[in-house]
């Protein structure tokens, strides 16, 4: 090496934990080791990312590791540990993971003797409680019961015996050995991060206890960071710091929207995987990572499948209204209806992209506009992203009416989980807005203030009628049925996202 030569930094991959959320980390992975061709002179699991650890040493690609969280069979990984619930609060877990070893270990195809035969320089976390002690074991030192204990999360899965002592996940200790990481050399640490920093506190026991684990894991992660810039600065002024070196830190993180162990649905695993890929694929162009060739990823039918539904609003609006309420009921208001067919034309292709639009025909009905007048040009757009994990359903309805005027129905669908039992209010209230002139700039384009304002909602046995209207076209039968439930599924994952707490 010339003196000109900088040596080689050394990169560590820290697969951090977040449940079941890791099926984004493996998207991840596809992109950063297949489709960028990193490389990495040690990798770091805790929690759930020593599940993708152990595939890793294993010698698997990154598209091998994302195949194997795609369409997962998670309903085969369900083991409730029945004969504790009789202990009640005594009971030692909800669950246990002997479903996952007999079906999903198998599934990924893990094999242990390449495991512990690996010459990948890779660390797991456990922690000893025991000795009350964080251990890192190397892929020699693992096993699968030690896997196990890996991820084996307090009240929900039973600790593991290893020897004498009783492990559990290590998640309250550390969910990114970061420390370790540098320790071993690393003069880079890429961190995939998946645990929840949206900052926000909902009640509830579920809610409370990963709140806490999200507390412990973040303020475990923010603190290892703080002490790796504080060593940063000191080696920029010259002066002597903790490690000697500077480290640099390269996060992707995201928000996933996958519950850390509840999920019953394949389709959203697939799901998970697939937009770690894509926020990893604009990572690394916003990084100035080359990419090569992507056909590592899963093929996918040509083919689109088209969905067709429709759905009846009714209501009220009042002309000058300032508010929906006094909309709805001021002694002014005038009823309005709103009969729509909503076209999708890619069903994987609108459920993966929240601002794809899908085009609405039909009729709005109403004195204000003189009668039933067509709807011209309608936009809609399902579960877009609001605040804090909300969602919004937006409707965008330009017709003219009958002396000329050309106006547009711009209407909002709240998805908030508001104290009390709102999902069906949520889920069928539109709060409508009466606009002069047509939209131009789809669902979030600029509108004039309103000119009526109030709401319109599906009634129920106009829902149940609308149950009955769903229709696909386009490929198999098939391939039919299956964009038909990945709707379903979406639909009500995406519920299942807000509700949850």
């Amino acid at each position: 090496m010339s003196s000109n030569d900088k040596p080689t930094p050394k990169r560590s991959l820290i697969m951090a934990g977040g449940g079941l959320k890791v099926a984004f980390q493996a998207g991840v992975l596809q992109v950063w080791l297949d489709e960028a061709g990193l490389e990495f002179d040690h990798a770091d699991g805790a929690s759930g990312g020593t599940f993708n650890l152990a595939m890793y040493c294993q010698g698997m690609s990154g598209t091998e590791i994302a195949d194997n969280w795609r369409g997962l069979p998670v309903l085969r990984g369900v083991g409730p540990n029945w004969l504790q619930y009789f202990k009640l609060y005594f009971a030692e877990s909800v669950f246990t993971y002997e479903r996952w070893r007999k079906n999903i270990f198998p599934h990924w195809g893990l094999d242990w003797a390449r495991i512990t035969a690996s010459e990948v320089e890779a660390t797991f976390n456990l922690y000893n409680f025991s000795r009350h002690r964080l251990e890192v074991r190397e892929p020699a030192e693992m096993s699968e019961d030690a896997l196990v204990s890996c991820v084996s999360l307090p009240i929900w899965f039973p600790p593991v015996r290893l020897g004498s002592d009783l492990y559990i996940d290590a998640v309250y200790a550390s969910d990114a050995n970061l420390i370790e990481a540098v320790k071993r050399g690393a003069d880079e640490l890429w961190i995939i991060w998946t645990v929840s920093n949206e900052n926000r506190w909902n009640n509830g026991f579920l809610a409370n206890y990963f709140q806490i684990i999200e507390a412990a894991a973040n303020g475990r992660l923010n603190a290892d960071i703080a002490r790796i810039e504080e060593n940063n600065a000191l080696v920029a002024g010259g002066r002597p710091s903790e490690f000697g070196r500077h480290i640099d830190i390269r996060m992707l993180e995201a928000e996933v929207p996958l519950h850390y162990i509840i999920n019953f649905s394949s389709r959203r695993f697939t799901e998970a995987v697939d937009l770690g890929v894509r926020y990893a694929r604009d990572w690394c162009r916003e990084q100035g990572i080359p990419l090569g060739d992507s056909g590592g990823a899963p093929a996918r039918e040509t083919t689109p499948v088209y969905l067709t539904f429709t759905e009846e609003m009714k209501g009220h609006v009042t002309a000058g209204a300032d508010d929906y309420q006094a909309g709805t009921e001021g002694a002014d208001r005038v009823a309005m209806r709103a009969m729509l067919a909503i076209e999708i034309d890619d069903v994987d292709a609108f459920i993966a992209d929240s601002a794809r639009e899908a085009r609405v025909k039909g009729t709005i009905e109403s004195p204000l506009a003189g009668g039933e007048r067509a709807i011209a040009g309608g936009t809609f757009n399902l579960f877009v992203e609001s605040d804090s994990g909300n969602k919004v359903m937006r409707y965008r309805l330009p017709f003219t009416a009958a002396d000329g005027r050309v106006l547009t129905l711009q209407g909002v669908k709240r998805i908030r989980d508001d104290p009390g039992v709102d999902l069906w209010t949520d889920t069928t209230l539109l709060y409508t807005d009466i606009r002069s002139g047509e939209a131009t700039g789809g669902v979030e384009g600029p509108l004039p203030p309103p000119l009526a304002r109030g709401t319109i909602r599906i009634h129920l046995v106009d829902f149940l009628e609308q149950l009955k209207t769903f229709r696909t076209r386009g490929g198999s039968h098939e391939r039919r049925a299956h964009a038909l439930n990945a709707f379903g599924t979406f639909f009500l994952g995406a519920l299942w996202n807000v509700y949850r707490r």
